[in-house]
């Protein structure tokens, strides 16, 4: 069991929390929630050991193991693939090692046989005879294919170190398992593996997500950090989700109720306090007044920004009509004969294992790089609009504020319009003042989708729009595209924002796409579909 006891953690005069006594008890599945910047993964880090509270202990029951999920991608580069998920249990891995020296001593003693009987048998109560297959079991798992076990973690591509590292993480079972944004980077399939793999997992998982379907289907508790506190609630995130907005809709109607009472009460203390027949009463309701009391709402550390699309006009019968597209980018061949027609009030969700063939199509959709063959037309009533994953040349050497920054992009070139947009995404005061070359990740996402929104397109292209957000932003996104009333292709990794948005998916593939008018969860579950996809994905 892991816990922790009056644990705080500050900088300067500031709190991220103050005072947290929780207990992670095994079988159990832990989401930690929160603002940017509210502490998630200083808190995993607190766990871990790697940083020092304030204040407060962290304690862990003796003999327990604690294995993390590493963040630096390049750190094993000199090792083999399968030597990497093996040093997820260090103790294990360094067993291995010291053997190893031992059995390829020349001069091998009667000390050194004693000591390695000893470690063979440490070995063998670690379940080592077994280690390489259940190493190779979570990388089949995770989808590194078993020619790529035995290679150099340098030659691999960064998806794929991303999906090593997290075998590391979960290898021989820790008893305690903390997890960063393991579904980062992650395709589809391995999430879903990732997901059985959790639910079924009889030990402590604390992670830390903004995927909410993920969080959804593993977490049996959510661990929130707002108001300088971390509280603790049954159930998985739309469960947190329904009940704190519950919560705060009934303080504010408890409020009303006594700010109601309060008014009432002091209109008829001013009418009678002068009526000698009615003193007494007003004496009596004085008293009452003076014992209501307006409970104070915490600041809370979320803010929900607003998204709402609203086309100039309305789109025509025809939309975009693609014919024999193909495209080799630096030796790879990334698009194959690709031909679809979108349709009115399409929101097609484009998928593929290789992000770069979706990139690719967008830019050639808007006109930034041209195709080597085929061809594409959108209708005469439409008007596009672009969110590229890279959003870097919109904010190169620009010193310039957002109020000025946005400004290029608007018709309407008051500053208090200006403003008013900027504000819709959390941009507000002096906020909007701030110099574009010093944005967050997150902030960049945001005033991109301050553009998307003054452009009035009814046609949306959105290249990863969820990426850097945080969850209150995810959700603000989803919902305003859910409201868009024109014409979406978009790319996600985030199974909640695709399931609840697409009415179509088209999979791009090295031989050509799948093209369904149906929900994302009938798609993923469809057998033939997934056979026709694993047809495509293997042909040469």
């Amino acid at each position: 069991m892991l816990s922790v006891n009056n644990l705080s953690l500050g900088f300067s005069d500031k709190y991220l929390f103050k005072d947290v006594n929780v207990k992670f008890t095994e079988g159990n599945c832990y989401g930690v929630i929160g603002a940017n910047g509210a502490g998630k993964s200083t808190l995993l880090k607190i766990l871990s050991g790697e940083i020092e509270p304030t204040s407060g202990d962290v304690s862990i029951t003796p003999g327990e193991r604690l294995a993390t999920l590493s963040q630096n991608h390049f750190a094993f580069d000199a090792f083999i693939v399968r030597d990497t998920v093996i040093m997820g249990h260090k103790k294990l891995y360094d067993i291995m090692q010291e053997k190893d020296a031992l059995y390829c001593k020349e001069d091998f003693s009667d000390a050194d046989g004693i000591l390695a009987s000893e470690l063979e048998h440490e070995f063998s109560e670690m379940n080592g005879w077994d280690s390489e297959t259940n190493a190779e079991k979570l990388l089949m798992g995770l989808g590194i294919e078993k020619d790529l076990h035995d290679k150099y973690m340098k030659d691999l591509t960064g998806a794929e170190k991303v999906k090593v590292l997290l075998a590391q993480a979960l290898f021989n079972a820790p008893d305690i398992l903390l997890l960063d944004e393991p579904t980062n980077h992650l395709d589809f399939k391995a999430i879903s593996w990732l997901e059985d793999f959790l639910m079924d997992y009889p030990k402590t998982v604390i992670v830390v997500s903004h995927d909410r379907h993920f969080l959804n289907i593993v977490c049996t508790h959510m661990l929130d950090i707002d108001f300088n506190k971390i509280n603790i609630y049954l159930g998985n995130y739309d469960f947190w989700y329904e009940s704190s907005q519950l919560t705060q809709r009934l303080l504010k109607d408890q409020n009303r109720k006594k700010e109601e009472k309060i008014k009432d009460l002091q209109a008829f203390i001013a009418r009678f306090s002068s009526n000698a027949s009615k003193a007494k009463q007003a004496t009596s309701r004085k008293k009452l007044l003076d014992k209501i009391t307006i409970d104070d709402l915490p600041a809370s550390s979320r803010r929900y920004p607003f998204v709402g699309f609203t086309p100039e006009r309305e789109a025509g019968k025809d939309i975009l009509f693609v014919e024999n597209l193909s495209k080799t980018v630096n030796g790879e061949k990334l698009l194959n004969n690709i031909s679809f027609t979108m349709n009115k009030n399409d929101k097609i969700a484009i998928l593929g294992e290789n992000e770069a063939a979706r990139t690719t199509l967008f830019q050639i959709l808007i006109g930034e790089i041209e195709p080597d063959e085929g061809s594409y037309r959108w209708g005469v009533t439409t008007s596009t609009a672009y969110l590229p994953k890279d959003n870097t040349s919109f904010f190169e050497n620009q010193e310039v504020n957002l109020i000025e920054w946005l400004r290029d992009y608007s018709t309407e070139k008051t500053e208090t319009f200006l403003r008013g947009f900027l504000g819709k995404m959390l941009f507000s005061g002096e906020d909007a003042l701030k110099s574009c070359s010093v944005l967050s990740g997150g902030e960049k996402v945001r005033c991109m989708f301050s553009k998307l929104m003054l452009s009035s397109a009814n046609v949306l292209i959105l290249d990863e729009p969820t990426n850097h957000l945080d969850l209150e932003s995810i959700t603000a996104v989803n919902n305003g595209l859910i409201a868009f009333p024109g014409s979406l292709l978009f790319a996600s990794h985030d199974h909640s924002f695709i399931s609840s948005i697409a009415n179509r998916v088209i999979e791009i593939t090295p031989n050509g796409i799948v093209d369904k008018e149906m929900p994302f969860d009938e798609y993923l579950e469809d057998e033939e579909i997934q056979k026709t996809l694993k047809a495509l994905y293997s042909s040469k």
